[in-house]
């Protein structure tokens, strides 16, 4: 009988540690921010304005290819990345898939004012500024062309591969991806970043196991919720493309989780009944003494 309220005790206080202090440990040290919005009402979006992407085009191709590659469309980097790094601070980001990675209204705001639009503006006062200019000059219509032109260009479907290389890998290397070959660097050189950004990025590799899916997504929408006054930009996914990039990261850091999950209630099965086969065996050799 003593040994079941000794084993009361324990789950009774192993569920008040699990339940109450962690949470609320984690509460303290992380604390809760405001969910995602993938709507970007902050921003001055397209409205009722309708883009032509035929106009766009024409548009595109004048104002930036100077800079960008479009690979899909047919236009080739400009640069090397080392020499775009140098040039920029970061390697321009191909735009074949801008149509499908960011949200619309988001990507009208960024060309009108990329620094507003990704919330580093206060990281490019006075002689600073950003690599991308200001296209708040141009009529909004024209705008609005310019994003009908990127959503058709763009490709429908996305590996989530694919989404976290257009998303994130201008900044973030993702080595234990692809530890042989070396592919999954970043694309721009680290010393243009650390100069760029005050200090290098991190590696993601193992992100999703040390800060959690959630916490991964919130950061990701807005990452001065978590880090006021971060040198990250907010990037503007869409809701869906964002999932892809948390679920490519959870595939590299959590390869294993599948088979750890579909492992636990094997074993917990297995503890109860050694655990019933403890207790007969303590009462048939105990008996006796008791």
């Amino acid at each position: 009988m003593k040994e079941i309220k000794i084993l009361v005790v324990l789950i009774v206080l192993t569920l008040i540690i699990y339940y109450g202090v962690e949470p609320y440990a984690h509460g303290v040290m992380d604390p809760p921010v405001a969910k995602p919005n993938y709507t970007f009402k902050d921003l001055k979006g397209l409205g009722a304005l309708k883009g032509d992407a035929k106009a766009g085009a024409s548009i595109v191709q004048t104002n930036c290819t100077a800079c960008h590659s479009i690979k899909s469309a047919g236009f080739p980097a400009v640069m090397d990345n080392k020499s775009a790094g140098a040039a920029y601070g970061v390697v321009p980001p191909d735009l074949s898939h801008a149509g499908t990675l960011y949200d619309a209204n988001y990507l009208f705001a960024f060309i009108n004012n990329p620094a507003k639009a990704q919330m580093v503006s206060d990281k490019f006062k006075g002689n600073k500024t950003f690599p991308m200019p200001s296209f708040s000059w141009m009529k909004p219509q024209k705008v609005a062309d310019v994003v009908a032109y990127l959503q058709s260009i763009a490709p429908k479907k996305m590996t989530n591969k694919e989404a976290f290389e257009a998303a994130c890998q201008r900044c973030h290397s993702l080595k234990y991806a692809d530890m042989l070959k070396g592919t999954m660097g970043s694309h721009t050189p680290e010393n243009d970043l650390k100069h760029y950004l005050g200090k290098n990025p991190p590696d993601l590799s193992q992100m999703i196991r040390s800060k959690g899916a959630q916490y991964l997504h919130e950061f990701i929408n807005d990452p001065r919720k978590h880090l006021p006054g971060t040198a990250m930009p907010r990037v503007g996914l869409t809701k869906k493309a964002e999932t892809k990039v948390v679920a490519y990261l959870s595939s590299v850091g959590e390869s294993k989780a599948e088979v750890r999950e579909n492992l636990g209630p094997k074993v917990l099965i297995y503890l109860v009944i050694f655990a019933i086969f403890a207790w007969l065996w303590k009462m048939k050799i105990w008996r006796d003494v008791h």
